[in-house]
């Protein structure tokens, strides 16, 4: 078979992560050009080639062009198969995004699996520990697929070192299911997790997010010695059965009044949308969708990233996706198959 042809040069990491995840599940060889070519350093990262190596871990697959710096990969699957594993991204790299490009194929393995990941676990250029174990595995559970994710250690940029644990639960295909946000939260929280941060500068963090938001005393969780330094602010708002998690993280010039605002703008911008899915968690629910064979969700005005991960399931997958005008900020996307 062909491998299927794919132009990097508009994507980034996230346009591979979808390609190795439906290669590993299709079967299908792909063919990727222009990696990260429009991006300040192109090519392959030390994070982006972790993906890579475990993929190819999954299945005992092939791949020429999996070293740093290259702008092209060819990557011919092999026979996916469950089972223990463990990977480390060596540097603060995240851990979540390593997580879900192998989630999808790892449930619709044969085998449970018990995966262990060490990186970045609160990584501001992507989802943090909690929002997977929060709010993409709840998602998850209503198309019929399960794991059990826990935090064995935080780790921050730059330094990372934070490890994750995952259990998976097989099963034999994703179910459809249509996501609509049912009432108002049953409760509305902030938590604060820091290392080597002054308990003042907390205390200020916690002050700016709790003025975007109505609820309890924010929690701060100050974390026992470990690598590095971080700090982490999380909004969290609770159904039974699910949660959204927004957040921020400290940077060098951002002051810690920003660290706060940014994470609770986050979160009542979301409360006051009335979608079920924000940005990001929009682009990950299209991939299971897809290989549902259909399902809809409300989110918040998705981002291009969206329309990049739709353009790469349009060519391993029939994919039909619409979506609605916006609305008060909010779209309904519904996913099927073509006539």
């Amino acid at each position: 078979m062909k491998a299927i042809a794919l132009d990097g040069s508009k994507g980034g990491g996230q346009m591979l992560r979808s390609a190795l995840t439906l290669a590993l599940i299709t079967g299908q060889a792909f063919r990727m050009t222009s990696i990260r070519g429009q991006r300040k350093s192109p090519g392959l990262k030390r994070q982006h080639l972790t993906c890579v190596k475990a993929a190819l871990a999954l299945c005992d697959g092939a791949a020429d062009g999996a070293e740093m710096g290259s702008t092209e990969l060819v990557f011919h699957p092999g026979t996916l198969r469950g089972g223990d594993y463990e990977f480390a991204i060596g540097t603060a790299g995240s851990t979540s995004l390593l997580l879900q490009t192998l989630l999808p194929a790892l449930w619709l393995a044969k085998e449970p699996s018990v995966i262990r990941v060490s990186g970045g676990t609160h990584n501001p250029l992507a989802p943090p520990t909690d929002f997977i174990a929060h709010t993409f595995l709840p998602s998850m559970a209503r198309l019929g697929a399960r794991a059990t994710l826990r935090l064995l250690e935080t780790g921050f940029a730059p330094v990372g070192g934070g490890v994750i644990e995952c259990s998976v639960e097989p099963c034999q295909r994703f179910e459809p299911a249509a996501f609509t946000r049912n009432g108002d939260p049953e409760s509305i929280g902030i938590r604060i997790i820091a290392r080597q941060v002054a308990p003042r500068i907390l205390e200020r963090v916690a002050h700016a997010a709790s003025q975007k938001l109505s609820g309890p005393e924010p929690k701060i969780e100050i974390l026992p010695e470990g690598p590095g330094h971080g700090l982490a602010c999380l909004t969290e708002a609770r159904w039974a059965d699910f949660r959204m998690v927004c957040s921020s993280f400290g940077e060098q010039g951002l002051t810690a009044e920003k660290v706060g605002r940014y994470a609770g703008k986050g979160m009542h911008n979301y409360l006051g949308s009335g979608a079920y899915a924000d940005r990001h968690l929009a682009d990950q629910l299209l991939l299971p969708l897809a290989l549902a064979g259909g399902g809809s969700f409300t989110a918040q005005i998705p981002d291009d990233h969206f329309e990049t991960n739709r353009a790469v399931i349009s060519k391993f997958v029939p994919l039909e996706v619409s979506v609605s005008e916006p609305e008060r900020g909010v779209v309904k996307v519904v996913v099927g198959q073509p006539d």
